[in-house]
């Protein structure tokens, strides 16, 4: 799970499996396979990198 932030800083986590795109518009818009929207503060770049850092943690455990 990734951990990121709504606009009005609310914090959540996201499993970045299932994550369909992430827009880098005004906002960052992450858009999941259920077609659920979340906009959160973290930026495109942000994102990118939790995923590859957890990614290479879960690995890391033999879990992927």
């Amino acid at each position: 799970m990734i951990k990121v932030t709504r606009l009005n800083g609310e914090i959540f986590y996201l499993n970045p499996h299932l994550i369909e795109r992430i827009e880098a518009k005004a906002d960052t818009i992450i858009t999941m396979d259920s077609q659920i929207q979340y906009i959160v503060k973290e930026k495109f770049d942000e994102i990118y990198n939790k995923i590859i850092n957890y990614r290479k943690k879960i690995s890391l455990d033999g879990q992927e």
